[in-house]
């Protein structure tokens, strides 16, 4: 449990001053709290933990690998995701540029209610869960297996933070096609950061199972948390800007 507590404030702390940090620095202290707000409910995602744990427990059940093995599969693994979501943030930017800020607003609170919802019900956001499992359990423990799977459950995992996604690339498509960039890197890392943690903070690879396995059961809390935090920050997000 100490562990797991361990990793979840390394998680918060980490977020919060690398995000305030580099906005500040860039002079862009209203954005703060919208991409905090954005980027924090969707870093603890627990859509992520499952498919995290399944591969985590597919690499445990490989023959002879070593400690150093599964941290370049699992690297990749995140890098893939890191790469899908940024490209795919690029897109949205593109997409919505046009759209007045406040419906940036419009979509948190909606997505925000039907986190809620989801989670309260505990209902699952995945979609071809069992299709992920098959490709995770089916892949060899390399690292190109990791980074095309990688890839593939990106698109696995959109409708758990489409809705967040959404949100933030309407509100930074108005800051400038540098800043834009930035802004997607930096929530990218946000989003990737849990996994970066679990996977180098821990000692081994039944520890790190266990804490994605314990915030797994922790999701319907957790969905609710990012639910409530998406609504506030919808209407924060209406009424402020």
């Amino acid at each position: 449990m100490r562990s797991e507590i361990k990793v979840l404030l390394s998680i918060i702390f980490s977020s919060l001053g690398l995000t305030a940090g580099i906005l500040t620095f860039l002079g862009l202290k209203d954005l703060i709290y919208p991409l905090l707000g954005l980027a924090g409910a969707d870093s603890i995602n627990p859509c992520t933990f499952v498919i995290y744990t399944m591969l985590l427990i597919a690499l445990s059940l490989k023959e002879n690998i070593t400690k150093r093995r599964i941290y370049a599969v699992g690297m990749a693994f995140v890098s893939a995701i890191y790469i899908s979501y940024y490209i795919l943030g690029v897109g949205l930017v593109i997409l919505t540029k046009t759209i007045p800020v406040w419906v940036a607003g419009v979509i948190s609170i909606i997505f925000g209610a039907y986190t809620f919802a989801t989670g309260y019900l505990e209902k699952s956001r995945i979609v071809g869960k069992k299709e992920a499992r098959r490709n995770i359990f089916r892949k060899e423990a390399t690292i190109f297996g990791a980074f095309s799977l990688g890839a593939i459950i990106s698109f696995t995992l959109l409708p758990c933070s489409s809705g967040t996604y959404l949100a933030y690339a309407i509100l930074i498509s108005k800051v400038g096609k540098t800043l834009t960039l930035i802004l997607l890197a930096l929530y990218n890392i946000i989003f990737i950061l849990p996994l970066l943690i679990i996977l180098f903070t821990v000692g081994s690879i039944t520890e790190s199972k266990s804490i994605s396995q314990r915030i797994v059961q922790r999701s319907r809390e957790l969905s609710m948390i990012a639910g409530t935090i998406l609504i506030a920050l919808g209407i924060y997000v209406i009424i402020g800007m």
